[in-house]
């Protein structure tokens, strides 16, 4: 799947692009260079905490100092030296945050006076969009801490995975394509390994996700257990025998009423 990893990591390169360049535009010059509108790349970029900032003026002296080391273990070292920095010289990092915070809020007020209420309220969206993102990423890297078992594969993800190679010397959108084009012309019985296989993942899924929830509980996270609809009790004899009489006075309630208007 190597293909479709590098697809992804160009079209990433793309929007970062996308976003560079809004950015050069300027707040308030988004309109010439795209009739789209405002768009939060505009908005004044919110200042860095003063933990961010020493972490992005000292990077490259840490690094200079341990070339060995990745980068998850340098920002481990970073957090380190920040830790016991002395209080006179983290109060350098807060003052210089505090000052381009005050920078900042002047910049935004500045900025939500240009805009239409058209302008703010499509802002507005665009944000709690970015929120929902951020937040739905938040939660999938937690359940990938947390050791979530993988959704189980359907029939045609496993075909895909099986042949993506096959097609060497063509863009991952067009072996996707490909493949589709080819899992559609299967007869039955060629697709049935697939479903066997699609079938046999999904138990695999069944049987993982029980024992996860089943940790999840112990550890008291109840709120990532799938809620399961309570099934309705079944009538006992005893049940059964109270309802009856009930029927049974409601059906002679009728009949006497049929006899009263036939009377009539």
């Amino acid at each position: 799947m190597a293909g479709v990893l590098s697809l992804l990591g160009r079209a990433a390169t793309v929007v970062t692009g996308t976003q560079r360049l809004l950015r050069a535009c300027g707040v308030g010059s988004a309109e010439k260079c795209f009739s789209r509108g405002i768009s939060t790349y505009e908005a004044p970029k919110r200042p860095l905490t003063a933990y961010l900032r020493f972490l992005v003026e000292n990077r490259p002296v840490f690094k200079q100092k341990n070339p060995e080391i990745n980068s998850k273990e340098l920002l481990k070292k970073m957090a380190g030296a920040w830790r016991e920095l002395p209080a006179s010289q983290k109060q350098v990092y807060e003052e210089a945050s505090k000052t381009e915070w005050q920078r900042y809020e002047k910049e935004v007020a500045a900025f939500k006076a240009q805009l239409t209420p058209a302008q703010a309220a499509a802002l507005k969206e665009e944000r709690s969009r970015q929120q929902a993102k951020r937040r739905s990423l938040r939660i999938k890297r937690e359940l990938t801490v947390l050791g979530k078992p993988k959704n189980p594969r359907n029939a045609f993800n496993i075909f895909v995975s099986e042949k993506f190679k096959v097609s060497e010397g063509i863009s991952s959108t067009a072996k996707i394509k490909q493949l589709n084009d080819t899992w559609q012309k299967l007869s039955s019985s060629q697709k049935q390994p697939y479903m066997q296989l699609a079938e046999d993942d999904k138990i695999r899924y069944q049987n993982e996700m029980k024992l996860w929830e089943a940790k999840m509980i112990q550890l008291g996270r109840e709120d990532l257990v799938r809620s399961r609809k309570k099934k309705p009790k079944k009538k006992t004899a005893e049940t059964a025998k109270k309802t009856e009489p009930v029927k049974a006075s409601s059906r002679e309630q009728k009949v006497k009423l049929k006899l009263k208007k036939s009377e009539e």
